[in-house]
């Protein structure tokens, strides 16, 4: 069985927007981190970026994971293993 799921792109039929109420910013940003991610979509988007948009990235989502889960989250949750 598949450790990741990415079913939110798939079944959500909300507004995606961006700016009108949290909820609908919360529910957009999850639509775009798994459209972003996509297999197909960020093999090919990944060679286009420069070394400064990959390092750009890598900080952000970093920064974002220390600032908001503890270790133990940041194991189970998002690296999914058994630390």
């Amino acid at each position: 069985m598949a450790k990741h799921s990415h079913n939110f792109v798939d079944t959500y039929n909300g507004l995606v927007g961006y700016g009108m109420d949290r909820e609908t910013d919360e529910n957009t940003v999850i639509y775009y981190l798994q459209k972003f991610s996509d297999d197909t979509f960020i093999k090919e988007f990944i060679g286009k970026l420069t070394n400064s948009e990959l390092d750009e990235i890598f900080l952000m989502i970093t920064r974002q994971l220390k600032n908001h889960l503890t270790e133990s989250e940041y194991h189970h949750l998002f690296l999914k293993d058994d630390h």
